[in-house]
């Protein structure tokens, strides 16, 4: 086995954090039960604020972020995993305060690992990563809160984002009218690639829908990524017995809303998270992502990259400029 692999390794000195693409002992990894050659690791904003240093994400330096990888089993201790099984684990604690993706071998406990479904490759398990997932769990949860195409228009924040673009993807490709809150009005990624119907800025959708305790009900469902006074125009802005899902804070942990929504209309607020899904639920996700729900144009969402171009991408991401997917080949 090799002794040494490469990863991108994040060490803290004096408080200042530095990220740098190193050789790494293999007997520095700590001992799972799962041994895992990294192919593909897929990049999330999680993982830029561990690189940054986030305390709240990341407690211990040096560490190796990335809460996503796919890849080949080396060697297992777990009956239902082989050597040889090519696999994806995302979430629990990987890249978080357990080194992840972001180095070509990861060693995790088997009940974090999922077998690949067919019809999905290494590559494309990471093109989708736990933002695939994310949506995946949102579109369930409108789908199984009765929200039917038939019922009108989906909103859907956070546009040119992992979440965002995927949730689009899937939602134009199962039939539904998707329009996308984006800082761009017109953009050919997000009606043609994504396959939105339209799009709002956010801007004006703030202005329309978020300026009393309720606004004119438009949207049968919304996917939230962002938070802040995008979600608040959401709940304000759904027809009656309406639902919308919220995974994500970046433009503000707070919302404003009364209680209106919810006794006059109904509306549903339904809570995404995709770290501490029990192993089997994911799984199914997955399947449905590697069948009816694979985006279209899932490759044409993201951007391939090596491992030394991570610094930088982690960078944009912390600036809020990422557009759709980043995705590391290991092998580059």
């Amino acid at each position: 086995m090799t002794r040494q692999f490469k990863a991108l390794m994040v060490r803290e000195d004096n408080g200042i954090f530095n990220t740098k693409v190193e050789q790494i002992s293999m007997a520095e990894i700590p001992k799972n039960e799962v041994l895992i050659k990294v192919a593909y690791s897929s990049v999330n904003y999680k993982d830029a604020l561990s690189a940054s240093g986030n305390k709240g994400v990341t407690r211990r330096f040096p560490h190796i972020p990335g809460i996503d990888a796919a890849g080949q089993v080396v060697s297992s201790t777990s009956e239902n995993i082989a050597e040889g099984d090519k696999v994806i684990v995302t979430g629990y604690d990987l890249g978080m305060n357990t080194w992840g993706g972001f180095g070509e071998y990861v060693s995790v406990p088997a009940n974090w690992v999922i077998k690949l479904p067919e019809n999905l490759s290494l590559f494309e398990a990471m093109c989708l990563g736990t933002a695939g997932l994310t949506a995946g769990l949102s579109v369930y949860n409108l789908i199984h809160s009765g929200i039917g195409k038939e019922q009108g228009k989906i909103v859907v924040s956070g546009a040119t984002g992992g979440v965002g673009s995927i949730s689009i993807a899937i939602m134009s490709k199962l039939g539904y009218e998707v329009v996308a809150i984006s800082g761009k009005e017109e953009d050919h990624f997000i009606t043609q690639i994504l396959g939105a119907g339209s799009i709002i800025s956010r801007k004006d959708f703030v202005e329309t829908y978020d300026q009393k305790a309720m606004s004119k009900a438009d949207f049968s469902g919304g996917i939230d990524t962002v938070g802040g006074s995008i979600l608040s125009g959401i709940i304000k802005s759904l027809k009656y017995n309406g639902a919308v899902t919220t995974c994500g804070n970046v433009a503000s942990a707070e919302i404003s809303t009364s209680i209106f929504p919810f006794i006059l209309r109904g509306a549903k607020l339904l809570g995404i998270d995709s770290v501490e899904q029990p192993v089997e639920f994911k799984s199914e996700i997955w399947n449905l992502l590697a069948k009816e729900w694979k985006p279209t144009h899932l490759k044409d969402i993201v951007k391939e990259i090596s491992i030394e171009q991570l610094s930088d991408v982690l960078t944009t991401l912390l600036e809020g400029n990422a557009r759709g997917r980043y995705v590391v080949n290991h092998s580059l």
